[in-house]
């Protein structure tokens, strides 16, 4: 080799070490997102709210497998936040769980997220901060492969939208409010009972102290799609195949998925690919994501793919191709009071399922199909509700030691040709690979989902986050959760940071995910190597105000180092741990012409503190002002105790005594008193109480008797011959109309007010 060709070899050699840097170096993909409060009309009511970078939902965040994401989050806000990234595997500090994981960002400043993309597909990015996320911080959130095929696609972010703030709905919902049946148009009324003939079925339910059916807690005013009720996408053509992502970024808010132009192919799910299923609908849990495949039959017309929530109040719709408008036929309302007859099958009087010997498992038997008044195939002219229904009773019926799974597989079958609607579960989802853990032992934790519909506590095994320690994992060991839901709701469950296997009938090919949306009376077994090294990780339901009653646990790898997010971490866990330690403002308050009767009441998970009063308007009516402090003691929270004290004055003359012969103490008393109380079948309210002059008391009670939708009644009585009873007429969320009757004071009509 010549002196010059050495000289030429060794200058050119930098710039061929260069060149393989830089084509080997990870891209760095990245985004500034601006958090600022808003005011926004949706209905024509101006609501607070959140914004990123001016909008709702967030801008679309596109990245490339392999890159790295570098995202700065300016808060311009006046309050702290957060945002997780839903679904990705990345470094703990990264994850963005405030005091949990990663530091709050608190106001006008600026934190930098950066962390490696490990993955491709659909996910979503939230406030992870309070109750944030109803209030508009989310958006999308797409990973694309690497040379992936070119096929249009778009995204469709779903999401429920209410005008009230969400603190008032979380307070609302733990004080059991009935105004948002009210506004369903669900309350399930004995009047509506009467005239449907269930009234059996009503007094069944109240029997077993459960409360009217419903699907979702909560009434909302909107349903969006990417922020709007419709959008539309025009540029496509007869032919086209198109992907859609579709994220369920709501707070509370399950969807159905139906497409006017025939079937979707699922390809996807949490972002994790799956082999192609076609179905004709699906259900989308709260948080997660499918990916689906659709096609346009004809030209010159638009389909719409309509996202209905669960409770079929309302839906929002993204219309596909151009022309004439072709819609989906809207999903009938549900009956509810089908549903209730189901559930008094299933549930005991103490407020627990029935073990009725089924292996229910992965979506293949929706117990709410006996409310679905589902339409007519037009090419099959079967009624569709009804056959669910007939099926679902057919395998309740059949050999409980028989193996539900390979029925309903064969049943599956059976749908398709038949030409019934498919309907997606997830025993039809297989991932294109071995999903299979490393071969080393597994060990088993047991999941209990539990609650408390009547007072809105949502637990796992009994037990809030913050009433249980921390879950040690090793890095490296796997995982099996065994999840059994004994609750009448079902749970979209997600894990941060990691993937499980969802195992079902394709066993090694069970597909990945990281929500699984458990329904009522389901075992669901999932399984997840623990593949970090270190750090805490959240495994929580998903709905927004589940996971905020503390219906989670925090599964925490043994020996991690420090984390530098979380200077102080004994001090930061206190903070994760009040979300469901917070105690919530009640009150009822009536003012009517004979007087006034009221009650304020402070209460948390297991403890509470009220004060009532009984006031008449002169010495003859009396008065009465009553405190307690108090604990529930069960896990259905039927059974609690108090102590307080108990001031009474009327005037009178005469010498009573009590149902136990004692001299009665109802004119006139000033003591402390020591008390228990029981929710008795159809909510009769049990009081026994003793005070310290060695007085007994007895006093039956029960509120809120819906005779019909706004109507109620009410009445008491107890052991001193005190008795009244009283009916409401409920105008808005706070005020009624009242009156009523009372043994001391006499007839009285008013209003009432209830917060």
């Amino acid at each position: 080799m010549t002196k010059t060709k050495q000289i030429s070899n060794r200058l050119l050699l930098p710039f061929v070490l260069l060149w393989v840097f830089m084509a080997n170096a990870q891209k760095v993909t990245e985004y500034d997102l601006y958090v600022t409060d808003t005011v926004v009309n949706y209905t024509g009511k101006n609501v607070k709210a959140i914004a990123i970078n001016g909008t709702i939902p967030g801008p679309e965040l596109h990245f490339t497998e392999g890159d790295t994401a570098v995202i700065r989050v300016h808060n311009n806000a006046k309050h702290a936040t957060s945002i997780h990234w839903h679904g990705l595997l990345l470094p703990n500090e990264q994850d963005g769980v405030p005091y949990l994981t990663t530091a709050p960002i608190k106001s006008n400043t600026v934190h930098t997220y950066k962390f490696p993309l490990k993955q491709s597909g659909t996910y979503w990015y939230h406030s992870h901060t309070m109750l944030q996320e109803q209030s508009g911080m989310y958006g999308a959130f797409i990973i694309h492969k690497k040379n992936e095929p070119k096929i249009p696609e778009y995204v469709m972010l779903l999401s429920d939208w209410s005008d009230e703030n969400p603190h008032e709905i979380e307070r609302s919902l733990h004080r059991e409010t009935d105004w948002y049946a009210i506004k369903k148009g669900a309350t399930q009324n004995y009047g509506e009972a009467l005239a449907k003939g269930y009234l059996g079925t009503k007094f069944t339910n109240e029997f077993k102290r459960m409360h009217a059916m419903d699907v979702s807690d909560v009434y909302y005013d909107r349903f969006f799609v990417n922020g709007v009720t419709e959008q539309e996408i025009s540029q496509l053509k007869a032919g086209d195949k198109i992907r859609i992502r579709i994220i369920n970024g709501s707070s509370s808010s399950y969807f159905w998925l139906n497409y006017a132009g025939g079937k979707m192919a699922v390809v996807a799910s949490d972002g994790s690919e799956v082999e192609p299923v076609n179905v004709d609908r699906f259900i989308i849990g709260v948080s997660e994501t499918y990916d689906v495949i659709v096609t346009i039959p004809e030209g010159n017309t638009s389909y719409e793919l309509m996202a209905t929530s669960e409770d079929r109040i309302g839906h929002a719709s993204l219309w596909l191709g151009d022309g004439t408008k072709k819609h989906q036929e809207p999903m009938g309302r549900l009956n509810y009071f089908e549903g209730m007859k189901m559930m008094n099958d299933m549930m005991t009087t103490g407020g627990n399922m029935k073990d009725m010997g089924m292996k229910m498992s992965l979506q293949k038997m929706d117990m709410n199909a006996v409310m679905y008044p589902e339409s007519k195939k037009k090419e099959s002219g079967h009624d569709h509700a009804a056959m669910e229904d007939k099926e679902m009773k057919m395998d309740m019926d059949m050999d409980m030691d028989m193996d539900m799974g390979e029925h309903n597989h064969h049943m599956g079958h059976m749908d398709m040709d038949k030409g019934k609607l498919v309907t997606l579960n997830y025993d039809m989802l297989k991932s294109p690979v071995k999903t299979t853990l490393p071969d080393k032992p597994f060990r088993t934790l047991n999941f209990e989902l539990t609650g408390n519909m009547n007072r809105y506590v949502w637990t796992v095994n009994n037990k809030t986050i913050s009433e249980t320690d921390k879950i040690l994992i090793k890095a490296g060991e796997n995982i099996r959760i065994v999840i059994t839901n004994n609750s009448m709701m079902r749970h979209p469950m997600h894990l941060h940071g990691h993937y499980f296997r969802v195992v079902n009938q394709y066993g090694e090919y069970s597909p990945l995910k990281n929500v699984i949306d458990v329904m009522p009376m389901e075992t669901d077994v999932i399984e997840f190597n623990a593949s970090e090294e270190y750090g805490d990780w959240f495994f929580h339901c998903h709905i927004l105000y589940h996971m905020m009653s503390g219906m989670g646990r925090i599964f925490s790898y043994e020996d991690s180092p420090p984390n530098p997010q979380i200077p102080d971490p004994v001090a930061a866990l206190k903070k994760v741990y009040n979300d469901d330690r917070r105690y919530y403002l009640s009150a009822d308050i009536g003012l009517e012409s004979n007087g006034s009767d009221g009650e304020v009441r402070l209460a948390n998970t297991r403890n509470f503190a009220d004060l009532e009063w009984r006031l008449g308007y002169n010495d003859e009516s009396g008065y009465e002002t009553e405190a307690h402090i108090g604990r529930y003691l069960d896990n259905k929270q039927f059974l609690s105790v108090y102590t307080g004290w108990d001031f009474r004055y009327r005037k009178t003359d005469e010498v009573e005594t009590n149902l136990f012969g004692q001299t009665s103490t109802k004119d006139k008393r000033v003591v402390a008193c020591l008390g228990v109380v029981y929710i008795l079948p159809w909510f009769v309210e049990t009081d026994l109480r003793v005070d310290h002059e060695g007085k007994v008391r007895l006093q039956f009670t029960r509120e809120d008797i819906p005779l019909t939708s706004r109507l109620r009644l009410w009445g008491s009585w107890n052991t001193d011959y005190e008795y009244s009873v009283g009916s409401r007429y409920i105008l808005t969320k706070y005020w009624s109309l009242s009156a009523h009757y009372d043994s001391d004071m006499g007839f009285g009509a008013g209003i009432a007010l209830t917060y």
